[in-house]
């Protein structure tokens, strides 16, 4: 036990003093100004470009989102993350050791170009992502913690970091494994996590851009709004357009769907304007430790329970833009 607790408190001197040398060493492999830099520049270009003419420049939540950005991307780990999850890592590792596992390696790449290793990972890495955020649509109790991200009602590139702490936890706990069997830490990761950074700014930004035929490749704001989407488009009952970086899964598997153009559609989910409205509360949602949680909760069984007396046709109940999995069909797809 003594060994853990050694490792979680070098955990967290550790990050602290990373966290120190990032804000007062400027330089071009630091996180701390990457997003600040990369962050100017989307919203930049949605003061002298907005898709979205109407909207405010500092549009609604723009501060809570631009908080957001700087806790889940870094105060998160220094209040609890680093530390924690290296003694989980560690107590992983020694559980493998006790049976005989001391190796999770199973397919070696980081003899490979620098190039191929980190496309590989990039690639593995945002399959895994894809899966997990559909899972995150998925799993009810999942779905309250992402409700934090559909929240948003007004999109802008700061939205992009919105999203409660545990999303963070089982993000990361998801990737571990699959980047481990080829030997990829996250700390190899540093051109790729700002790639990913800024495509997903860009997927949330108020700006548009014809990618041509690399929409089919990358995640973009036209198709990204879709997502984000307040009533789903009938047929897809667990969401659509779940991709993070890349949008070539989504219509590999059937979830890409841009009914039309999506710069006016009304944003967030049902019940969203009774969601919380602080930082705090809303990251406390989902443990039901708060009286706007269970008052949300009651009106949104209330809802629920209305819509199940008007049935349809076929005796089931009528479709209330609530995640489920989708039924997709061919015929289904609309894209542009």
């Amino acid at each position: 036990m003594e060994k853990y607790w050694e490792i979680f408190v070098n955990g967290y001197k550790g990050y602290a003093n990373y966290l120190w040398s990032e804000i007062t060493n400027p330089n071009w492999h630091n996180y701390f100004y990457w997003l600040i830099g990369v962050s100017a520049f989307f919203f930049l270009l949605e003061i002298l470009r907005p898709w979205r003419r109407d909207q405010a420049k500092f549009r609604k939540d723009f501060w809570l989102d631009l908080f957001y950005m700087f806790f889940n991307f870094f105060l998160f780990s220094l209040i609890i993350y680093n530390a924690a999850s290296d003694v989980v890592v560690n107590f992983f590792n020694d559980t493998l050791a006790s049976i005989g596992i001391t190796n999770l390696v199973a397919f070696e790449v980081m003899s490979w170009p620098t190039w191929a290793h980190l496309v590989i990972g990039f690639l593995l890495r945002d399959f895994v992502q894809w899966w997990t955020h559909r899972l995150l649509h998925w799993h009810p109790k999942l779905w309250d913690f992402h409700k934090v991200h559909h929240s948003v009602e007004q999109m802008g590139f700061a939205a992009h970091l919105r999203y409660h702490w545990m999303e963070n936890v089982v993000y990361r706990t998801l990737e571990y494994i699959p980047l481990a069997l080829i030997g990829i830490g996250l700390r190899d990761f540093f051109i790729i996590h700002i790639f990913t950074l800024a495509v997903g700014h860009f997927n949330h930004s108020n700006f548009k851009i014809n990618l041509g035929p690399l929409k089919y490749i990358f995640n973009n704001p036209q198709m990204h709004i879709w997502h984000h989407v307040h009533d789903l488009p009938e047929g897809y009952k667990y969401g659509i357009n779940f991709g993070i970086t890349l949008s070539v899964w989504d219509y590999l598997f059937g979830t890409a769907s841009i009914p039309h153009d999506g710069r006016d559609i009304k944003l967030g989910f049902p019940g969203v304007e009774k969601f919380p409205k602080t930082f705090v509360k809303q990251n406390l949602f989902g443990f039901g430790l708060t009286k706007d949680e269970k008052l949300f909760k009651e009106e949104e069984l209330q809802a629920f329970s209305l819509d199940r007396e008007k049935l349809n046709g076929n005796g089931k109940p009528k479709e209330n833009g609530k995640p489920k999995l989708p039924e997709v069909k061919d015929d289904d797809l609309s894209v542009v």
